[in-house]
């Protein structure tokens, strides 16, 4: 398990620190958009701009409506992506909605236009724990499910690998526990095992001590990126045959491991969110003194003013965080209805 870093008192060179927080990803990614967007910023000086760059990034506000290579560069950024899906789209699981998969998928492309359809049917598959009909999911079902693959993509693909070696009737000292070099390579070879998985969804199980060791060999050579050992052994633990997709529903379920990333709150207060809903109070009452108030259009104006009010100056990604927001609920309020 990954222990943060106190710059303050830290024995730890510093050019380790700045790997750890993705420190260059940021200043990189920063000049960038400074260039592309060079007679906006420089108008407002660059110390301001550099200010709230990084007030973006400490607040997870900076991955709206960036690019799927963005939103999954570091892990910071993912988990700061599934907080905002939550927060957008809360309003869903508080009304008990059930979503399909396509729908899911339009939810994410309002926040990241080229998020893949892959990685939602991946999500999927592990709530239904079968082939991916277009069945209806729960909010909270499908965005744990999600957070886990999300988040953990490249540590569960080479899991998936293993655990059909050892489905096939590998032995253990023949499975071929896949580098960090071959990665790139995983997307291809699970395609073509999509058709293997559906007949070994009917088939036994694999052994669990079999598998938590192939598991253990696994999380060293991905160092920190993949959800605790303890956590994994404490599920593999709980039966006597592993199935894949009740292993990751397993896994996505665990309070430990959704704190580990902490992205989500806990399933007791899934649907709370104090700092949101006080937004929300103020955008009616404002609504409501409003003369004009019978038209959405000056709900969305009226938003934009409170926070115009509140900082004169806000980056172009949070000037569209809060269009959509606004905008937002009103579409799921629609989609319900219909």
């Amino acid at each position: 398990r990954m222990t943060r870093v106190n710059r303050f008192n830290s024995p730890v060179p510093d050019h380790e620190y700045l790997a750890d927080g993705d420190v260059l990803f940021y200043l990189r990614d920063a000049v960038t958009q400074l260039l592309d967007h060079q007679q906006e910023y420089t108008t407002f000086g660059l110390i301001r701009y550099f200010a709230e760059y990084f007030s973006s990034v400490k607040n997870s506000n900076h991955v709206l409506f960036r690019e799927y290579n963005y939103i999954r560069a570091t892990p910071h950024n993912r988990a700061s992506f599934i907080r905002v899906f939550w927060r957008c789209y809360r309003q869903i699981g508080k009304s008990g909605d059930l979503l399909s998969t396509l729908e899911y998928r339009s939810l994410l492309q309002l926040l990241c236009p080229d998020f893949p359809l892959e990685m939602v049917q991946r999500a999927a598959r592990i709530v239904q724990m079968e082939d991916v009909v277009d069945c209806l999911m729960s909010f909270s079902d499908f965005l744990y499910a999600l957070q886990l693959h999300f988040y953990y993509p490249e540590f569960l693909n080479s899991m998936l690998l293993i655990y059909q070696d050892l489905l096939a009737g590998k032995s253990p000292n023949t499975v071929i526990v896949p580098t960090s070099t071959s990665i790139d390579l995983l997307r291809s070879v699970a395609a073509e095992n999509i058709s293997k998985e559906k007949q070994q969804q009917q088939q036994d199980g694999v052994d669990p001590s079999t598998l938590a060791q192939c598991i253990d060999a696994l999380c060293d050579r991905f160092k920190h990126s993949h959800p605790p050992r303890s956590c994994m052994r404490e599920v593999l633990g709980q039966t006597n045959k592993v199935y894949y997709y009740s292993f990751l529903m397993s896994l996505a379920k665990h309070e430990s491991i959704n704190q580990t990333i902490g992205a989500l709150p806990s399933r007791a207060e899934f649907l709370i969110d104090p700092e949101m809903d006080q937004d929300l109070d103020k955008l009616i009452a404002q609504i409501s003194v409003s003369p004009s108030s019978n038209s959405s259009g000056s709900a969305v104006g009226g938003l934009k003013e409170v926070h115009r009010r509140a900082s004169p100056r806000r980056n172009i990604h949070h000037r569209r965080k809060i269009e959509v927001e606004s905008d937002g609920s009103t579409e799921e309020t629609d989609s319900s209805e219909n």
